[in-house]
């Protein structure tokens, strides 16, 4: 047995999911004729009031479309510093959208509307980059799968509108923040502009992300999706996996969340852990103490079959998922207690 929680990016698809997926009707996506894309894209964009879905490859193709759906070259993203798309998208908003970030220092990946007020460039100091977007990730990654509170959005709405500023969601994990919120996505999606979605995460797809926004906004995303490659042909076959997914896993989440607080209470515990960070949804990330060697407890772990990740400095992330079931759970608890 192997107990994977480097992500929840290493789901598989069940038998179930498999099955649907194969009874697909599919068609051509590029010439807008695949059913089960097209229903998928519907049904994703309905459940946060938008106008237009997309399906794309992966979040970050869907992410890099709507930065260069609301910036010109020359133009700056405001973000967090723990942001993904900053970190983790290969450079590619400075190389495919030729844009800068203002990164703000925020807390577990979060801001608030005054730190949002304050990063925004004067629009008549032609000196510094012209501030175009504001981008949110939720949950956060390298916060340890935080939660942003709805209500701090929308403030920092009001400043996205007041300065005329496009709002970007990066949903890679939005599902596990509308479960462990409560949040009614209809409210998020009146608070963003655009939202990217991930369904090969916590929902268990092999593939896939959608972008959503209303119909202005998204009227060139077709062909920037092209120009990134990203057009598929019979790409049912995944969409219905998305379909499947959305119908039958989301409230299932909430498991991935508890046995994530569960792992956290017995690390907190272990005399070998300096710290364990504030656990919402289904990321850990812990710290040893300075003495350990993150390389060396990796190793350790991996000859009992268990993998994790370094986060640097001594901290691990592991992510608990749809694949990590309760004999895994039993065994990665009594293996982390006996070290």
């Amino acid at each position: 047995m192997i107990v994977d929680l480097r992500s929840d990016t290493v789901t598989v698809p069940t038998k179930k999911m498999l099955e649907f997926m194969m009874d697909s009707k599919v068609g051509d996506d590029v010439y807008g004729e695949d059913p089960a894309v097209n229903l998928l894209q519907t049904k994703v964009a309905s459940m946060f009031g938008k106008d237009v879905g997309m399906f794309f490859p992966s979040g970050t193709m869907a992410n890099q479309t709507a930065i260069k759906l609301h910036t010109n070259p020359g133009d700056q993203v405001i973000c967090d510093k723990y942001s993904h798309i900053y970190n983790y998208e290969g450079g590619g908003a400075s190389f495919n959208s030729g844009v800068s970030f203002n990164l703000i220092d925020g807390k577990r990946g979060m801001f608030n509307s005054d730190q949002a007020l304050n990063s925004i460039n004067p629009k008549d100091f032609y000196h510094s980059p012209l501030s175009k977007l504001i981008a949110i990730e939720n949950t956060t990654n390298k916060g340890g799968g935080a939660c942003w509170d709805i209500g701090e959005l929308k403030k920092i709405q009001k400043v996205a509108n007041s300065n005329n500023l496009g709002m970007h969601l990066d949903g890679a994990r939005i599902w596990n923040a509308i479960v462990h919120k409560n949040d009614n996505p209809l409210e998020i999606g009146k608070i963003f502009d655009t939202i990217s979605v991930c369904l090969s995460k916590g929902l268990g797809c092999p593939i896939g992300s959608v972008l959503i926004g209303n119909s202005k906004i998204m009227s060139n995303a077709l062909r920037i999706r092209k120009i990134l490659g990203g057009g598929m042909r019979q790409a049912g076959y995944l969409a219905s996996a998305g379909i499947y997914a959305l119908e039958n896993n989301l409230s299932r989440l909430s498991e991935d969340h508890q046995r994530a607080r569960e792992i956290g209470e017995v690390l907190a515990k272990s005399t070998y852990v300096k710290s364990v960070e504030k656990i919402e949804t289904n990321i850990v990330i812990f710290e040893l103490n300075k003495e350990i060697n993150d390389s060396s407890f990796i190793d350790k772990l991996k000859r009992l079959n268990i993998k994790l990740i370094s986060m640097g400095s001594n901290k691990l992330r592991l992510v608990t998922h749809l694949n990590y079931t309760n004999i895994h759970h039993d065994y990665f608890l009594s293996s982390i207690k006996s070290l």
